[in-house]
Formats: C-alpha cells, sequence, structure tokens
C-alpha cells in the first residue's frame, strides 16, 4: 500500500466524523510581515505594537484572516484536496485574539452530506475549529465544498443538509476583544475620524482602490497558508479541466477584499464574526479586483461601551469599478462579481 496519501472523496466522508489534521504551526512576525506584502492591509490595530497596546491589546494581535486562513489550510489535505469548488461559510466566530508566537491547530467534525445529482460528486459540510497551543479554540465556522466521488457508481449515505444561522447575533461577538482604553485610540494615526457611530445602516462605500492578481502572488499566498488543493497549483492536471488554468484561492480574494477596504473603513479593525460567504465566480490571474461596501446592521455589544459592531455586505468584482455598487439584478449576481461576503466588524465608539 503507498504511504502517499490521495485525500478523501466524497463517499468517504461520515456524517459525525471527526478529523484532526496536520500539521500545527506557530505563526510568526515573518507570517505578519509576508501577509502584510501580500495584500497591503492596514489596520493600525494589526500594524503597531504601540498602537495596540494603547488600546488595550498585550501586543499587535495576528491579522484575523491570517488566523482564517492557517485554520483553513490545515483541513485542505483532508476536506477539499479533491475539491471541484469551494461554495460558502457560516457561522464563523472569532473567539479569542491571536499573537506571534502561538501556535494554531484545527479539527473538524462533518455536519452534512449531499451527494449531487451527476453522481461525480457531493457537497461536504463541516465545522472547523482552530485552537491555540494551550487548547483553547481561537477560531471556528462552517464550511462547504463540493468533492469529487471516487468511484461514480459508489453508494451515496443519505442526505443531510444542516441549518445554518443566516447571521450571527450581537452577544455572539465580541469574544476576541479586549475593553479597549478609548483615550488611547489615536484617529489620526488609524487614518480616519469615522468611528462606530458614524455610519449609517444603508450606506454604501466605493473602495476605489484596485489591484490586479498576479500569479506568482496568489501561490504564494496559498503556500503560506500550506494550503495543497490541487486547483491552485498543478496547472499540468487544471489544463485538462473546465477552466484550463490555476483557479485563486478564494480566500486570496476575501483578505484582498477586505484590505481595499481599509479606504472608508479605517477603524473597523476587526472581523468579529463572517455570517456568510459566497465565491460567486471564479478569479485568474490578471483579474483586476476592487470592491465596495454596505451597511446592513448595526449594534451595540451587549455589556460594552466602548465598541460597537457593524454588519457589512463586501462585494468583490473583477474588472469593474464599483461606482455604481454591482451587486445583482433580481436573483442575478452582475458578471463581475466575485465575492459576496456578510461578516461583522467592530469598531471603536
Amino acid at each position: 500500500m503507498s504511504k502517499a496519501r490521495q485525500g478523501n472523496y466524497f463517499e468517504d466522508f461520515r456524517l459525525g466524523q471527526v478529523i484532526a489534521h496536520a500539521t500545527p504551526r506557530t505563526v510568526t512576525a515573518g507570517d505578519v510581515a509576508l501577509y502584510t506584502a501580500l495584500y497591503g492591509s492596514r489596520f493600525a490595530v494589526q500594524s503597531s505594537d504601540a498602537f495596540a497596546k494603547a488600546i488595550g491589546y498585550a501586543a499587535a494581535p495576528i491579522d484575523d484572516l491570517l488566523v482564517f486562513h492557517i485554520v483553513f489550510g490545515k483541513t485542505v489535505p483532508d476536506i477539499s484536496l479533491n475539491a471541484v469548488a469551494n461554495l460558502g461559510y457560516a457561522e464563523c466566530r472569532f473567539l479569542k485574539p491571536v499573537f506571534p508566537g502561538d501556535t494554531l491547530s484545527s479539527t473538524s467534525e462533518v455536519i452534512g452530506l449531499k451527494e449531487n445529482s451527476n453522481k461525480q460528486s457531493g457537497v461536504v459540510y463541516v465545522r472547523t475549529t482552530g485552537r491555540d497551543q494551550t487548547g483553547a479554540a481561537v477560531l471556528d465556522y462552517v464550511r462547504w465544498v463540493m468533492v469529487k466521488k471516487r468511484d461514480e457508481a459508489a453508494v451515496a449515505p443519505a442526505p443531510h443538509v444542516p441549518t445554518l444561522k443566516a447571521a450571527l447575533e450581537p452577544a455572539d461577538l465580541g469574544g476576541a476583544l479586549p475593553p479597549l482604553t478609548l483615550e488611547g485610540y489615536d484617529t489620526a494615526l488609524s487614518g480616519n475620524p469615522a468611528r462606530w457611530d458614524d455610519y449609517e445602516i444603508g450606506e454604501k462605500i466605493d473602495h476605489l482602490d484596485a489591484m490586479t492578481l498576479e500569479e506568482a502572488e496568489h501561490q504564494l499566498a496559498t503556500r503560506l497558508y500550506q494550503n495543497t488543493a490541487k486547483v491552485h497549483f498543478n496547472l499540468h492536471e487544471q489544463a485538462q479541466g473546465r477552466f484550463k488554468r490555476r483557479l485563486i484561492y478564494g480566500g486570496h480574494i476575501i483578505s484582498l477584499a477586505r484590505a481595499l477596504s481599509f479606504n472608508g473603513l479605517e477603524n473597523a479593525f476587526h472581523v468579529a464574526a463572517i455570517n456568510a460567504g459566497r465565491h460567486v465566480s471564479p478569479a485568474f490571474a490578471g483579474d483586476t479586483v476592487y470592491a465596495w461596501s454596505e451597511v446592513l446592521d448595526k449594534q451595540p455589544l451587549p455589556g460594552r461601551d466602548d465598541a460597537g459592531a457593524l454588519r457589512l455586505r463586501l462585494i468583490a468584482t473583477k474588472d469593474k469599478p464599483c461606482t455604481s455598487f454591482p451587486y445583482k439584478a433580481g436573483d442575478q449576481y452582475d458578471p463581475a462579481v466575485l465575492l459576496d461576503l456578510d461578516y461583522w466588524a467592530v469598531l471603536p465608539r
């Protein structure tokens, strides 16, 4: 028997199955520097120890999405090595800040399975938890991914699609946010005077800036997260497939859009939760990404007067500026839309 692992196919998964993923990863300042080089994120709390300490952190925390990608990346060899596509996210909560020197590991539970009508693939739903070296949960989330079948004739399990929340409640937020020292929050240094109170439900923000995707950068990013999905790396194999080229990892688009959103949301420094996310269309090297946001809701954090939460819709487009806020016509997305992300961000009050 070969010792090399081929990854799991749809028929290998079982409802209730728990998978402990290799390999624990200690996050370093080098990871932070490389993440900044890839996306150019400029949020002051994650950029400056001095700024972070002035408002109540022990040091500058790791960017929330870098934590997400590292935890996610560990799941790929077991969950999505043989994926057709990653389809969506829900109920993602950031539970504890992560700092350089912390070690992250991941486990997943299979919470849903549904074979596709073509019998060639099926959708696998998993709830993944990321933990630090103390065993404390720093992140948990649900994602669903379309995975190939090894054998089309293999009998599929009875379908089970989990019921997921459309959005997390404000009471579910704030676990990763220390008490803030508001007098230490310098909006001149953060880049914008607008705090939580200054945003309104229904407000739309064109983030103006754009970035063109480069082949080398998206592969470097995906390797940074130890994500081994074939669709991102193996051009020889992908050239035989539907798109004839490598797909950009969807998380790369999320991080890029989030970095672009700094222009207009400079003080939305903490992603507290991801309610839902959809990769609407694939992205490839050479596409230029733009982004815009809409404030869907605005809620105080229960029991706190130092910070509030904005529920934001973040839309990323390819090769289309967002001056007209492209989104949907009826039930159909604008052809330029790449990403539709619904998340809670925390701002100082």
